[in-house]
This record gives C-alpha cells, sequence and structure tokens, in this order.
C-alpha cells in the first residue's frame, strides 16, 4: 500500500501472484509444463494487467496485446499446429487459468481464435485448409470468428436457422449462406469467420466465410457490462457466396460442431478457476493492507473465515480440473464431466468474486481493484459455451438416463 503526499486515500496494491495451489493439485506439472504457465504469468504481469483497465473501460480490443499473444504463440490456445511445439492438456490448462487471471477479455480472444475458429479447421478442415489458415492464424495473421449462436437459438443452437444452398456463380460452384449469428466473438475485426449453416440435406455444416465477403454484414454489439475489451458481432448474411473449397468436408452433422464446443469446454472451466484466483488474491492482499479499527482486516476473525471459504471453494476447483484434464490426456473424458467441469468452476468462481466484491467494501467496485472486473466477466463465463442449465440437463440425464431436454 502506498500514500500519496497530501492525499489521504491510500493506493493498494492487489496484483500480484500467490501461486495458489493448496492441495498440491499441480505438483506434477513437468518443468515444460510449468514453464509454459510462468510464461504466461509474466505476459500477464508484465502486459495484461498494467493496461487492461484502459482497454475495458473505454471498451477496446486490445490489439497490441493480441499481436504480442501471437508473437509468444499463446494465441492458439494449445491446439496442435503443424510445425509448432505440441502443448499438453495440463500446460494449456494452466495457460488458460493464468490469462483469465489477468483478463476473461484476453482470454477469451484466445479462446475464440484458437479454442474455436482454428481448432474447427484443425479438426474438420482439408489438408488444404488447414496449410491454408492454421498457420497464420496462430501468427494473428489471419483472426477467425466461430459462428454459431443465432439471435433466437443460443441454448438450442441444435435448431439454428442460417442455411447454405448449392448454387453456382461466374462458374464457380459454391454455396449462398443466408441468415444471422449474434454474440459472435471476433465476427466483426477479424478476417474469417467460420459459419454453422444447415445444408440442403438439413444437417449442420461448418463454412470459412471471409468477413469482406460481400453480403456479410458484422455490426459490434455495444452496451456490454462485461468482456468489453473483446468485441462481439451481430452477423446478417444476406446472399452470402463461398466457394466449395470454403466447406469444411469434416463438419457433416451438429454432432461435429459438438466436437469442436466439448474440446473448448474444459478450457472455459479452467479461465473460471483463473477469475477465481485473481478475485481470491485481491481479497488476500485488501486485507493485509486494509486498516479499520486500528488494525488489519486480515485480523479479523471474519475476514479469516471468509478468506478460507474462498480457498476451499478455489481448492475444490483446481483438483477437479485437473483430475478431469488427466482424464482428457487419456482420451478417457466423457461429455457429462465437461460439463460437470464446467457447472462447477463457474459457480464456485461466482461464489468467491461475490466474497472478494463484499470484503472490498466501496474499493471493490473500481477497475483498478481488479474484482468488478472479474465479477461481471465471471457471469459471461457463466453462459457462453453453455448455460448452466443446459450444463445441468446433460449431467441429468447421465444421473437418470432420461433425458429432459424440452
Amino acid at each position: 500500500m502506498t500514500q500519496t503526499p497530501g492525499v489521504t486515500a491510500p493506493a493498494y496494491d492487489l496484483s500480484q501472484p500467490l501461486d495458489i495451489d493448496f492441495a498440491g493439485a499441480f505438483a506434477d506439472a513437468t518443468e515444460e509444463e510449468r514453464a509454459h504457465q510462468l510464461k504466461v504469468r509474466a505476459f500477464v504481469q508484465d502486459e495484461v494487467l498494467p493496461v487492461i483497465s484502459d482497454h475495458w473501460e473505454r471498451y477496446e480490443v486490445p490489439m497490441d496485446l493480441v499481436k504480442r499473444l501471437a508473437e509468444l504463440d499463446l494465441l492458439r490456445d494449445g491446439v496442435d499446429v503443424p510445425g509448432l511445439p505440441k502443448v499438453s492438456p495440463l500446460a494449456e490448462g494452466l495457460a488458460a487459468m493464468e490469462m483469465s487471471r489477468g483478463d476473461g477479455s484476453v482470454a477469451t480472444i484466445c479462446g475464440v481464435q484458437g479454442g474455436l475458429a482454428l481448432q474447427s479447421i484443425v479438426m474438420l478442415g482439408s489438408d488444404e485448409q488447414i496449410e491454408k489458415y492454421a498457420g497464420p492464424m496462430a501468427r494473428g495473421e489471419i483472426l477467425g470468428a466461430f459462428g454459431l449462436t443465432e439471435p433466437t437459438h443460443g441454448s438450442d443452437s441444435v435448431a439454428l436457422e442460417t442455411t447454405a444452398v448449392a448454387a453456382t456463380r461466374d462458374g464457380v460452384e459454391g454455396y449462398v449462406i443466408n441468415g444471422e449469428k449474434k454474440w459472435i466473438g471476433l465476427g466483426s475485426i477479424g478476417h474469417i469467420t467460420v459459419v454453422w449453416a444447415r445444408g440442403e440435406d438439413g444437417q449442420v455444416h461448418g463454412y470459412i466465410v471471409p468477413q469482406d465477403t460481400p453480403g456479410y454484414e458484422a455490426t459490434t454489439i455495444e452496451g456490454k457490462v462485461a468482456l468489453r475489451a473483446i468485441h462481439q458481432a451481430h452477423i446478417v448474411l444476406n446472399d452470402v457466396f463461398v466457394p466449395a473449397e470454403n466447406l469444411l468436408p469434416g463438419a457433416r452433422t451438429f454432432k461435429d460442431t459438438g466436437r469442436v464446443l466439448f474440446a473448448t469446454r474444459l478450457a472455459v472451466a479452467w479461465s473460471a478457476v483463473g477469475h477465481a484466483i485473481a478475485c481470491y488474491e485481491a481479497a488476500v492482499a485488501y486485507a493485509k493492507q486494509r486498516t479499520q479499527f486500528g488494525r488489519p482486516l486480515a485480523a479479523s476473525q471474519m475476514v479469516q473465515e471468509r478468506l478460507t471459504q474462498m480457498l476451499s471453494v478455489l481448492t475444490q476447483l483446481q483438483l477437479l480440473v485437473k483430475q478431469l484434464t488427466r482424464l482428457a490426456e487419456a482420451g478417457q473424458l466423457s461429455g457429462p464431466q465437461a460439463s460437470m467441469a464446467k457447472y462447477s468452476c463457474t459457480r464456485g468462481a461466482r461464489q468467491i468474486a461475490q466474497i472478494a466484491r463484499d470484503m472490498l467494501g466501496g474499493n471493490g467496485i473500481l477497475l483498478e481493484n481488479r474484482v468488478a472486473r472479474h465479477f461481471v466477466d465471471i457471469e459471461a463465463l457463466h453462459t457462453y459455451e453453455g448455460t448452466e442449465s443446459m450444463q445441468a440437463l446433460i449431467i441429468g440425464r447421465d444421473i437418470t438416463g432420461m433425458s429432459a431436454f424440452a
């Protein structure tokens, strides 16, 4: 804590990492995995935290940080790209945790670019598509979006109404796409969007759509109170033509779309843990630095009980994501288990953020003190990649053997 001469209000330093792992959940991480984690932490400490509140408040995408993410090989979100080193699931989980500890918008940029757009092409694309896009996307030369959610189809995205019809224009065979998409990260400021549309066979397919294609109109959504340093778009597709070579050959049904989403669900859980760590760190630092009634808050029994409650929840979340990541490494992670990770971690992060916000009192709503920004970003994280209700229905179906989707 510092005191500016002539100013009575102290300034609190709430940004220092505590390297929290109370139960030793990550003690068996390899040197390479730990080095990857610490590389992200250094980036967060040195480059994200000093500037992100300004970007967040001004509602602007930190393109300089996007460039640095690419230079540090962090933009691909752990997706395997030919010619680049492989990143283990645990290393990428730790990276997602550290990135979200810094800022939810920056973490979401990585998730959209790498975990969704790049992942779709690498997982479902042709060799030619992978060669054309994977390297440039990893290097940040091409920014990609993932166009699934529609204005009237969020949780029931399987019922999407965007259509793709075979057509020929100027002698080129391809598809004409019509429809709308909403909440599409990087959809108005990127280069390509992987658009999911229903083909003439009634199945959902994926198409690589350059954002400068005639008929592709994207408007940045205004008025967000969360994730303010990443732009999300409302996209209108009006007779957008793409050549046949832009069809992802591995995207034959919505089950293939689900494969991409399944691959990212655990990463969302790791991100929730990162947000929770940020809030806990801020609460611990504030409790030690803030003096009330002649002593630090940390000397209060009530405050110590609250910190213990937060650490208890955080430790449970860390153990959960670590165990499920090990299952993922072994190819044994099930859909309901991935849903349990997302369901539990975003709920737990909300709880920790709520306690931290209350502990900081009025200072808890200031962007400079971290907690308020993470508080609202957790609310967005709690919704995207499948709401709490949808995750509960997936888990409930596994418990009972009966589907309650209706």
